[in-house]
């Protein structure tokens, strides 16, 4: 029973490395030893798991199906079993982290600098990407995107406040072509758009109007995966682009300008989240306590909240 155990971590660290050797490095022994190990359960099963060549590694429809099953079952073990082994005392281990590349800079400075400093036996190790991986699938303990586009079962603990979408571009755009005035004119402007993925629609941009909600398809010069990226651009000259009001700064030093601002609303931050099934290690514990006492301290929301389903694509 134990060498079936063992034989199963070891498949499920292959599968989510995709890499005999990095495999290794996360179970602390040679890639060899895996190599052994994982056809050593491929004998007792009886299928091929994984296929290997020289260059690359993938799993057969039979190690799809395994993963599948066994993966999350193995990252709730790992996860009771740490929390029971923490109970005496401080937390400790690594914190893995799916976050969306929009929310990094709400990350940045001084909240995680605290949790560090605050949580030295605690190891972050995060994953910035706009696809829609599935955290335990994945072997994370927690992600972090948008309220909207999070699952209404999941437990979620806000990381930043209410958000906004704004219309910016330079003030050397506006002097050769005249600031819009409802979202309709937008069709006449030189657009920087935003997709999360390729072969994924652009995105269309929202706004309110007498309490009512619509978007625009705005035709796109530029169209990237890259928020920052576009904003880049807009401070160039180059087009408009559409960012959060976290480039309120910039707008003040007079680096961008806003544009339709009574047509946009506030819509709920960056969240992050977990399911309500899965055990909270230790190390994911103290993060939601630190994020809610830090949210405290701001004046906003410290507990966690079930989010409504999804509205508005992540950005």
């Amino acid at each position: 029973m134990n060498d079936e155990l063992e034989g199963m971590a070891v498949f499920v660290a292959v599968a989510e490395s995709k890499s005999l050797r990095e495999a290794g490095e996360r179970l602390g022994v040679s890639g060899s030893a895996v190599s052994q190990a994982l056809s050593k359960l491929e004998a007792r099963l009886g299928v091929t798991l994984v296929q290997r060549t020289t260059r690359s590694l993938r799993l057969t429809d039979a190690g799809e199906r395994l993963y599948a099953s066994v993966g999350p079952a193995l990252a709730e073990v790992r996860a009771a079993a740490s929390a029971v082994g923490a109970l005496g005392g401080e937390p400790r281990g690594t914190l893995r982290l799916l976050v969306s590349p929009a929310a990094a800079s709400f990350l940045g400075g001084e909240l995680m600098r605290g949790f560090v400093a605050e949580h030295r036996h605690v190891h972050l190790d995060l994953f910035f990407s706009d696809e829609p991986i599935d955290v335990v699938a994945g072997g994370y303990d927690a992600g972090i995107r948008l309220g909207e586009v999070i699952d209404k079962d999941m437990i979620a603990v806000p990381v930043s406040g209410e958000l906004r979408l704004l219309v910016v571009g330079a003030p050397s755009y506006f002097a050769r072509r005249p600031k819009p005035t409802h979202p309709r004119e937008l069709v006449e402007h030189e657009c920087i758009n935003w997709r999360p993925a390729a072969g994924a629609p652009p995105y269309r941009w929202e706004f309110t109007e007498k309490g009512r909600d619509f978007s625009v398809e705005v035709p796109a010069r530029v169209l990237t995966n890259d928020v920052a990226f576009n904003l880049r651009l807009a401070r160039a000259g180059v087009g408009i682009t559409l960012s959060d009001d976290r480039v309120r700064d910039q707008v003040a030093r007079g680096e961008l300008v806003a544009v339709l601002e009574e047509f946009s609303t506030p819509f709920p931050g960056f969240f992050l989240y977990y399911p309500q099934r899965r055990h909270a290690s230790p190390a994911l514990r103290a993060f939601i306590d630190y994020l809610r006492e830090a949210r405290r301290q701001d004046g906003g929301p410290a507990r966690s909240e079930r989010r409504k389903p999804a509205r508005r694509p992540e950005r």
